[in-house]
Order: structure tokens, then C-alpha cells, then sequence
């Protein structure tokens, strides 16, 4: 079953090599029972290790079964030591996590067996442990440990039995009940491989070989090998086993190490939340800065709307010199044949002239001062102010010079609370004037709130209400952006003409684009949703170099455990992606706790500062798909690192 040929194995000191192994040839039978013996650093344990291709020779043949194994891929020892071979540690090397009964279902995880939980019950049961299967490591005694390592040993039906030393942490009793299974398993037709130092336990195989200084002294068979054994190792076909298909991410496997991966993040979670803070605020941070950015985006939004579509602003004066007048004849006064002459222009939609005071407006004992605005008829749909509540003013009410108004909301709560205005009749500036509407709310614009506003008939402000006879600014809404430009030129040269205008123009009067003041906010509404969520980018990154450092730290620490895994049938793609799933379980769980924390400071923020936030279904995929991402960029390194690393090498970490 087992031929090495002129087996040698050195290990390196820096320049120096010392030779654990020289020239060792060895054959091992079907159903053997072999105790190997000699004093420490004779070679022992690492024979042991080359049998169980848990390290290399550098020189040298080892054939199982007729088929050359000593050159093989991580991955086909892999299979091979899940498959062939069943290992029982000296130190147990059981995970102090799990149960017992997770502890034995490791090798059938990466064997990709089904019914894993009932063949791991059935071995403990058989090593007379059903009764401890819920039980930890550290509540069970020594030789209750190292029955647990046996049955895990078992799980998979190995052909081989390799025990390490296997009483030499027990004391008598335990030592003699461990013996006695491994004398059954090889009744059974189990080839045993043992280790030991201990004549007394090498007494119970039945063929003991010594060694000294990486060398066979001698090879006593104390009965032959029996011709018949239930295993049929014999027939046993490696090259059969190598080509079967190792899938370790298919669907059970990675619902095992998804499982193993939140065991192993429970198991540490003062650690692990510590680890999750920085992708947590992180991912809060992008939830919260992406919601002030989209409130502020819907509220520059209604602001845009308010402003109408395709809208030019027609003032008198200069707009370099805003608020003060450069002589008698520098402001253009507009006036209604303007209007009229502006409406005849073909590209021009609608027209409004409009007059702006202040006034005091009155309802019983209840008084607010706030601006008067009186428009035309046209400008309820060119500004998107046709009240929700009540009703725009009609055509013959602007002709009659009508009181009517329409107030703003923050008028109407000033000066009727909770009750409805509509039909109720108020003062401004001592005039009666009848409530027929509430402009829809249009918040507030820096220092400036909107909505403390009320609108007459432009007729009515100018002739009843500010004692003007020329409007202070047009509207003029263009059908289409196209035209903007040229129907800018065609207003500027009627104006022009109309009031004999033979100097500079923009000492006179001055046009603004509204669409062009659309643009700009709407660029700067993206730069600065673009700015916070860069920032808060920089707190996930930095989050991540956390969980990079916890991972780190996690593979240094589970050296014994990747060994061990790695000695049980796992290849470098489980344990790899073993690591990256406990990462992306950090990263997506402190995601989620982000997302909830981030919500809730936007609606915070929303109460008690009274910002604009909408937290939107786009910033929430946007922050968990990110979470997830750092969590296999920033995991991606350590396990590697945990992947690479040599079975033997991890088991003897300390």
C-alpha cells in the first residue's frame, strides 16, 4: 500500500541544513498496524508527516497504492488526505469554538459529503461520546478530547490512521481506552501508522519500527499482515480519488464556511464590532452625506421648478450697481405697452410684468409684515405658484384691478394658525383684501423665506396697493431653450428702442438667463453631492485597512487552526475563502448597522436641524455593495497569506 524509495528530508537553518530524513526506504501493507519509536529528533514525526503528505521530500520516492504522490499539487493532497487518510494529533488540535460535534464534521465539510451532522453523531457514538457531542473542548477531559480527534478522524472512512503520539497527554486509564480503539479500527481493517516514544504503547501494533538520527535501526513484524481486510485498501485506486471533482464553492460548502465564518466572528465580538466601527461609521457616513445631498438636490430641485422653465428676468438698473441709482435716467421703467410689445415677438410663450413692496397685512388682532408682490395672470404658470388650496386670479379680477390675494404659507400661518383662509378677508396696508389662495411652499433661499409672500393682481399693487405706475421687473417665458438666446437679443433690442436707449444697455436695464441659473445650481448641487460622498468614501477606505489589520491578525493567530483544516482535506480555495467570507461578514454586517445608523442621523438631521435629507434606495445599494467590496478587497490579502501557508508549518506554529 505505502513503498518509500530513498526518502530524505532537511530542514534549513539559514546556511546550515539539518537532515530529519536520510534515505529512508520503508514498505507498509494493507491492514498494517505500525508503531514507529525512537528519542526526539530522531525523524519519527516527520516520516509521519511526508506519509501523511502533510510535508515534502526533497528527495526520494513515495508511491500509495502504485501511484507516485510526492510531487503532488496543494490541491491533490488535499483530496487525498480527506479522502485516504485520518490524522490524531498529540495536541487533539480541536477548535475551542465549536462543539465536539462540530469539531467532527470538519473533514466531511471539504469532502463535500451530505448528511454531515448524522455520520458525525454515528462516529462520536462510536467512541462512546453521544452524550458529550454539545460539550466544548474545554469541557471535556483529555481523553475525552482525543476521542473527539478520533472520531474526526474517522468521519470521512479514511484507509489510514495516522495517530501522533497519541496518549501522550493522558494518563493511564485514558491512554489504555484510546489504545483499545485503535486496536478495534485495525481489526476492522484499518492501517494504523502511530508514533510514540512509549514501549509500552508500541506494544499494542504489531510491527515496530525504530529510528535514530533520520535513519530505520530496525523493522520488527511481531505477526504478518493479514490477507483479508474489510477496507479493501489493497484495491484502492489514488489516481480515482485525484480526478474526482474538488469543488469547494459549491452551494453546501460555502453555506458551511459561511456558517463557520459567522461562528468565528461570534466567537470574538468584542474584537469583531470593534472591527465593524470603521466600516460602520463608514457606511453611515455615505447613507447620511449621500441623504443631505439628495435632499439638498429635491430641494434645488422644487427651488428650479420655481423658478419656471425657460424663463428670462427683465429688471431696470444695472446689475453692477445693485441697489443704488446712477442718476434719474439709468433705471428703465417698464410699463404695460412693454408687455404687450414683448408678447408680439414669435418665440415668446408668456409675458408677466410685475410690482414688489412691502405692506403690513392685518386679520383681526393678528398682524405679520411681509412682501407684497403683485403679477399678471401669466405668471402663476410661469413661476409653478398656481395654489394647491384655492385658486389662481382670473383674467378679469387683474383687468378690474380686483382685491383678491394669495398668500404664502408662512402668511398664513402667522396670521390664521390652523385655520383655513381661503374666503377670509385681511388688511394689507389698510386695504381689504380677500383670501382666494396658498402658493404651494417654496422654502426658504438663504436669508430669504419664500413662502412669507402674498400676490395681488399687478393692477391692484401698482394703482391701490404701492402707488407705482411702472412695473419693476417682466417675465417672459421662451417656448424652447433653443431659442433663448436669439429671443434674448430681439427683447434687448425692443427695449432699447422702445425707451431710446443710445448708451450702454446694461447701465439701464439687465436680463437674466433663469435656464443658466438651473445649470448652475443643478452642477453645483452634483459637486457637492459628489464632494460628501467622497469624504465619506475616505471613512470606508479606512475601515477597510481596519478589517485588513484584524484579518491580519486573525490569520497569525489561527495558524493551528489553518494547519489543522489544512490537514483534515482543505485546499488553499477554502481557506482562502473561509477568510474572505469572515471579512465580507464583517464589512456587510457593519454595513447594515451603517445603513441604519446613517438613516436615522439623516432623519435627525431632518427633525432637529431642519436640513433637507432623502435617504434613497440607490445610496443604500451603493453603501452595501461598497461594504461588501472592501470587505474582499481589504480581505483578499490575509487570505491569501492564511491560504499559503504549509500544513506542518501551521500545526507546529506556536
Amino acid at each position: 500500500m505505502i513503498k518509500l524509495v530513498n526518502i530524505s528530508k532537511a530542514y534549513r537553518t539559514g546556511s546550515v541544513s539539518v537532515y530529519a530524513l536520510r534515505d529512508i526506504s520503508l514498505h507498509v501493507a494493507s491492514g498494517e498496524f505500525v508503531a514507529i519509536m525512537g528519542p526526539s529528533g530522531s525523524g519519527k514525526s516527520t516520516l509521519m508527516h511526508l506519509l501523511g503528505l502533510l510535508d515534502t521530500p526533497e528527495a526520494g520516492s513515495y508511491k500509495l497504492s502504485g501511484t507516485e504522490v510526492s510531487k503532488l499539487t496543494d490541491a491533490e493532497s488535499a483530496i487525498l488526505r480527506n479522502h485516504l487518510f485520518g490524522f490524531v494529533f498529540q495536541q487533539f488540535h480541536l477548535l475551542g469554538r465549536v462543539t465536539a460535534l462540530e469539531n467532527t464534521e470538519l473533514p466531511l465539510i471539504y469532502a463535500g459529503k451530505r448528511n454531515i451532522i448524522e455520520n458525525a453523531q454515528k462516529k462520536l457514538e462510536e467512541v462512546g461520546l453521544s452524550t458529550r457531542k454539545k460539550h466544548r473542548p474545554s469541557e471535556l477531559s483529555g481523553g475525552e478530547q482525543q476521542r473527539v480527534a478520533i472520531a474526526r478522524a474517522l468521519v470521512n472512512d479514511p484507509s489510514i490512521i495516522f495517530a501522533d503520539e497519541p496518549t501522550g497527554n493522558l494518563d493511564t486509564k485514558s491512554s489504555y481506552e484510546i489504545m483499545k480503539i485503535l486496536e478495534e479500527l485495525n481489526k476492522s481493517g484499518k492501517t494504523i501508522i502511530m508514533v510514540t516514544h512509549e514501549e509500552e504503547i508500541a506494544k499494542h501494533a504489531k510491527r515496530i519500527i525504530v529510528m535514530r538520527d533520520g535513519k530505520i535501526l530496525s523493522d520488527e513484524s511481531r505477526e504478518k499482515p493479514r490477507s483479508e481486510v474489510k477496507a479493501g485498501a489493497s484495491g484502492l485506486s489514488v489516481k480515482n480519488i485525484m480526478s474526482e471533482k474538488h469543488s469547494s464553492l459549491g452551494k453546501m460548502e460555502f453555506a458551511e464556511h459561511l456558517r463557520q465564518s459567522i461562528r468565528a466572528v461570534l466567537s470574538n465580538k468584542v474584537r469583531s464590532f470593534l472591527s465593524m466601527l470603521g466600516i460602520l461609521f463608514g457606511v453611515a457616513a455615505v447613507i447620511a452625506m449621500l441623504a443631505l445631498g439628495e435632499g439638498a438636490k429635491a430641494s434645488m430641485e422644487e427651488r428650479i421648478k420655481s423658478l419656471g422653465s425657460n424663463l428670462l428676468s427683465i429688471q431696470g438698473g444695472s446689475m453692477k450697481v445693485r441697489g443704488a441709482q446712477r442718476g434719474a435716467g439709468s433705471v428703465t421703467r417698464f410699463n404695460p405697452s412693454d408687455i404687450d410689445a414683448i408678447k408680439e415677438l414669435p418665440m415668446v410663450k408668456m409675458v408677466s410684468g410685475y410690482a414688489n413692496g412691502s405692506a403690513q397685512a392685518v386679520y383681526k388682532n393678528e398682524n405679520w409684515n411681509t412682501r407684497v408682490e403683485g403679477v399678471g395672470y401669466d405668471y402663476g404658470l410661469m413661476r409653478a405658484a398656481i395654489p394647491e388650496i384655492g385658486r389662481w386670479f382670473t383674467m378679469d379680477e387683474v383687468t378690474r384691478r380686483d382685491k383678491v390675494v394669495i398668500i404664502g404659507s408662512t402668511v398664513a400661518e402667522k396670521l390664521f394658525g390652523n385655520k383655513n383662509p381661503i374666503g377670509e378677508t385681511i388688511k394689507i396696508n389698510r386695504i381689504y383684501f380677500k383670501v382666494i389662495g396658498i402658493v404651494p411652499e417654496k422654502g426658504a433661499s438663504g436669508w430669504r423665506d419664500r413662502d412669507d409672500i402674498v400676490y395681488v393682481p399687478v393692477t391692484t399693487a401698482m394703482h391701490r396697493v404701492l402707488g407705482k405706475d411702472y412695473f419693476d421687473g417682466i417675465f417672459a417665458e421662451i417656448y424652447d431653450d433653443v431659442s433663448m438666446e436669439k429671443a434674448q437679443e430681439e427683447i434687448e433690442r425692443l427695449i432699447i428702442k422702445r425707451h431710446r436707449i443710445n448708451k450702454n444697455p446694461e447701465d439701464y436695464f439687465h436680463m437674466r438667463n433663469m435656464s443658466e441659473i438651473q445649470e448652475m445650481l443643478t452642477s453645483t448641487t452634483k459637486t457637492m453631492s459628489l464632494l460628501l460622498g467622497c469624504i465619506a468614501a475616505i471613512s470606508l477606505l479606512v475601515g477597510g485597512i481596519g478589517i485588513m489589520n484584524i484579518m491580519l491578525v486573525s490569520v497569525t493567530e489561527r495558524t493551528r487552526e489553518i494547519g489543522l483544516r489544512k490537514a483534515i482535506g482543505a485546499c488553499k480555495k477554502d481557506i482562502m475563502s473561509q477568510f474572505l467570507i469572515e471579512a465580507v461578514v464583517m464589512t456587510f454586517t457593519g454595513g447594515l448597522i451603517g445603513i441604519a445608523l446613517g438613516a436615522g442621523t439623516a432623519l435627525i438631521l431632518s427633525i432637529f436641524a431642519g436640513w433637507a435629507t432623502k435617504v434613497s434606495v440607490f445610496s443604500i445599494i451603493l453603501a452595501t455593495t461598497f461594504s461588501v467590496a472592501v470587505g474582499i478587497g481589504f480581505g483578499l490579502w490575509p487570505a491569501k497569506k492564511a491560504s499559503e501557508l504549509e500544513p506542518i508549518e501551521a500545526l507546529r506554529y506556536e
